[in-house]
């Protein structure tokens, strides 16, 4: 099926790791009261942690040595498991209607039409041998082994969704199984491997992957007028409070 909508694309600025997560929710309330539907990028400078919404922090996360080490630690609005952000996570934000009929009608149809998507364009793009696994992850095979380069989770209002994910190019894997627990849930072609064992790297650049995206989406038009205000808003309602960020 071919998304008929007119989507529009945008770049975030260099930020913190709470501006960088108030976007989901700015675009998402735009989106639900007649704004564009939109594809977003950002990229973090910094190292920071992001937990999914349902997660407990201490189960995920070496708390303590992430403390030490300087390291923020944010809740995001989704589901899905702890990630570590930093320069080389290319991470998007696909906002979308949810209309009368069709895949974006439930979570699990959602999540196998934006998947094969999101792995059509990177093969389209030249990367061979793109896999959709888990529920959500995308995976190429390495030395005889499925390794994952991207982690992606939905959020749903009514007329709505949110889907966003993380694309690895150029990170680093040395902190990792420092600052992260193994996941105390995770996908059976895993099998058990560490962070630094189980991820990879693409061999694209960001611009290239934005590209490809931007393509499969038909995002070509640039997005004017970003939600700043609703930005900052959220960053105050959640992405700047420990009882939000810290809440389980």
């Amino acid at each position: 099926m071919r998304h008929v909508h007119a989507v529009v694309h945008f770049v975030a600025p260099v930020g913190t790791a709470a501006e960088f997560l108030g976007w989901d929710d700015a675009f998402l309330e735009q989106v639900s009261i007649g704004g564009p539907e939109v594809l977003w990028f950002w990229e973090a400078v910094q190292p920071f942690i992001v937990v999914g919404r349902g997660q407990r922090v201490d189960l995920e996360v070496n708390r303590i040595i992430c403390e030490l080490d300087g390291i923020p630690i944010l809740r995001r609005t989704s589901g899905g498991g702890a990630v570590v952000q930093g320069t080389g996570c290319l991470n998007y934000g696909l906002v979308l209607r949810i209309p009368d009929s069709g895949p974006l009608l439930t979570v699990t149809t959602t999540n196998l039409w934006i998947m094969e998507r999101q792995a059509a364009a990177l093969r389209r793009a030249g990367l061979e041998g793109v896999v959709v696994r888990g529920h959500t992850d995308l995976a190429i095979l390495q030395n005889g082994m499925e390794r994952k380069f991207s982690g992606n989770a939905q959020r749903r209002l009514r007329d709505c969704v949110l889907f966003h994910g993380t694309v690895l190019y150029c990170a680093a894997w040395e902190n990792m199984d420092r600052w992260l627990k193994h996941p105390s849930s995770e996908p059976l072609y895993r099998s058990g491997r560490s962070h630094s064992e189980f991820l990879t790297n693409i061999p694209f650049s960001a611009p290239q992957i934005r590209d490809a995206l931007i393509t499969q989406w038909q995002a070509e038009t640039a997005l004017t007028g970003a939600p700043w205000d609703a930005r900052s808003a959220w960053i105050d309602k959640r992405y700047s409070l420990s009882e939000w960020n810290l809440a389980r």
